[in-house]
C-alpha cells in the first residue's frame, strides 16, 4: 500500500509536467500532443492503477469478496446502484448492506420476504438512496434471479448490442416491472434520456473485464471488453477534457459516446481499461 502511493507520488510529477505542454483551453489540445504520446501516457497510467492495491481504496472491494458468482452479481449492483459521493460513505455503507443480507446476497435476496423483513431496512440510507429504495430492489433482484437465475443471463439477451450500455433501458423497464414508487427509479440511470448512466457502466466493468490484473472479476463471458462504456463522472470526464479526449462540457450520454469513440481508437479490444487511467488521474493525482 505504501509502495503503491509512492508510485503515485512519483507519477504525479512526470504528469504535471505533461500537463503543461497540452494547452488545454484551446480548442484542439492535442494539436501539440501526438496520439502515441497520449496513449502511451495512458497506457502507463492505467497500468499504474490497475493492481490489487486499488481494491484498498474502490467500492469493488465488496463485491470482489465473494467466490459465487450470484452473490458478486448482487454484491456488485448495489454497491454500484449507490456509488456516488465520498468514497468512504460508499464504503460504510456497502459494507453495511452486506452485513444487513448476513453475506450470503444471494440466499437473502432469494429468501426475502416483505411482510416480515422489511423491518431489517429501517434506518439504512446512503444520500437519497432509503430503506424503501433498498426494499424495492431486493424485490426486483429476486424478480430477475426467479426468471433468470442470473444478472448475466439476463443480460446475455443482449451481448450482440455494439455497447452495452444500449441494453440499460430495457433494464430499467424490466427491474421496475412490479409495483413500485416512482421516486424508486431514479436509481437506475436512463442513456435514452441522455443520461452517461456512470454506476452501473461501472458494474459492467466489474463484471466483464479480465481479473487477469487482480482488479475486475471477469465472471460474464458473452459480454466482451470491447462492448464496454467508460463509467464517466466529474474525475474522469474532466481529466478526458483536458487531454482533449473529450470537448462536450456535459457528463450525459452524448459525451459518454464521444469518450467511447475516442478510447475505442487507442484500443478497439479493451478500451475500457482507460478508466483507470482518467479515474486515477483526477482522483490521485489531481490532474
Amino acid at each position: 500500500m505504501v509502495t503503491w502511493f509512492r508510485l503515485i507520488k512519483a507519477s504525479k510529477k512526470s504528469s504535471t509536467k505533461l500537463l503543461k505542454q497540452i494547452p488545454y483551453k484551446q480548442k484542439n489540445p492535442l494539436k501539440k500532443l501526438s496520439q502515441k504520446a497520449l496513449k502511451e501516457f495512458l497506457d502507463e497510467k492505467a497500468a499504474l492503477y490497475e493492481t490489487p492495491e486499488f481494491l484498498n481504496t474502490d467500492p469493488i472491494q465488496v463485491p470482489a469478496k465473494f467466490s459465487i458468482q450470484e452473490d458478486a452479481e448482487i454484491a456488485g449492483f448495489l454497491t454500484a446502484t449507490i456509488a456516488w459521493g465520498n468514497r468512504k460513505s460508499i464504503l460504510t455503507n456497502a459494507h453495511k448492506l452486506m452485513d444487513i443480507m448476513g453475506q450470503t446476497p444471494h440466499d437473502f435476496v432469494m429468501n426475502y420476504k416483505a411482510d416480515k423483513q422489511l423491518e431489517l431496512f429501517e434506518g439504512f440510507v446512503h444520500r437519497t438512496f432509503n430503506h424503501i429504495d433498498l426494499a424495492y430492489f431486493i424485490e426486483g433482484l429476486q424478480h430477475l434471479y426467479t426468471q433468470y437465475e442470473t444478472m448475466e443471463n439476463y443480460f446475455n439477451q443482449f451481448s450482440s448490442f455494439p455497447r452495452i450500455n444500449d441494453s440499460i433501458t430495457h433494464f430499467k423497464q424490466d427491474f421496475f416491472s412490479l409495483p413500485h414508487l416512482q421516486r424508486t427509479t431514479k436509481h437506475i440511470s436512463d442513456p435514452s434520456k441522455n443520461s452517461a448512466a456512470k454506476r452501473i457502466n461501472m458494474f459492467f466493468r466489474w463484471m466483464v473485464r479480465s481479473n487477469k490484473n487482480g482488479v475486475d472479476l471477469g465472471l460474464w463471458t458473452k459480454i466482451n471488453s470491447n462492448q464496454l462504456s467508460c463509467p464517466l463522472d466529474v474525475h474522469s470526464g474532466n481529466v478526458a477534457r483536458k487531454l482533449g479526449i473529450l470537448t462536450r462540457k456535459q457528463n450525459d450520454a452524448k459525451a459518454l459516446l464521444e469518450l467511447d469513440t475516442a478510447l475505442r481508437k487507442m484500443d478497439p479490444f479493451d478500451p475500457v481499461k482507460y478508466d483507470y487511467a482518467l479515474f486515477g488521474l483526477g482522483v490521485f493525482e489531481k490532474f
